[in-house]
């Protein structure tokens, strides 16, 4: 199997297959053939729509590279390709790793400002395929309706209608105000977005800046 690990540079690779193949680490990674994946890619998600200008070797066994063969061809695919899609998680993947995450040790705050990130950065293409489908688990009512604004609100913004899913979500009974103080609560009721109106939800923001 190649190591879907995603170390920063080759010397991080060959770490990696020397700690797997053990002590014949040494002989067994000269003698080993090489595939090239590009190095762009694999540093940073988003440049999924960069210019392919750089390469990247990694050193793996015949067999692996028939079994990547075999897979990629199963996949109508060339083994860039695959390799690359097996890394670099499409948009619905992504999507729902950052709603999982959600439910996760980290603060919500940063979970959905990671989220707001990914909508933002997403062709109109990518938000379709990446929100077809609904989350997997909302941990929350709130987490759920800040969820589905979100995502009704990048369609919004990508003049494609929302999926069906965000109908599903019943709006929050008490209203949420992204700030404690009385004084801003007038400002916020008539500035937040639709999308979060209509969810209860009154913030000075959404998608592209902090959640």
């Amino acid at each position: 199997m190649i190591c879907l690990l995603r170390p920063r540079n080759i010397v991080g690779y060959r770490a990696i297959l020397r700690r797997s193949l053990g002590k014949g680490a040494k002989a067994a990674v000269m003698s080993i053939r090489c595939i090239d994946i590009l190095m762009g890619l694999v540093n940073d998600r988003r440049m999924s729509r960069s210019l392919k200008s750089e390469q990247l070797q990694i050193r793996i066994s015949a067999a692996q590279k028939s079994a990547i063969e075999q897979a990629a061809r199963r996949a109508g695919m060339d083994m860039s390709s695959y390799v690359l899609q097996r890394v670099l998680p499409p948009a619905a993947e992504r999507f729902q790793e950052c709603v999982t995450s959600l439910a996760g040790p980290t603060a919500p705050s940063f979970a959905l400002a990671e989220l707001n990130r990914l909508l933002s950065a997403l062709t109109t293409s990518e938000l379709r395929e990446a929100v077809a489908e609904p989350p997997a688990h909302l941990p929350s009512a709130l987490i759920a309706n800040y969820v589905a604004a979100m995502v009704e609100y990048a369609c919004g913004r990508g003049s494609i209608s929302p999926p069906a899913w965000i109908a599903a979500v019943p709006p929050l009974t008490d209203p949420l105000f992204g700030s404690e103080l009385p004084g801003l609560r007038l400002y916020l009721l008539t500035r937040s977005p639709p999308p979060f109106r209509r969810r209860n939800i009154f913030i000075d923001s959404s998608l592209g800046g902090q959640v």
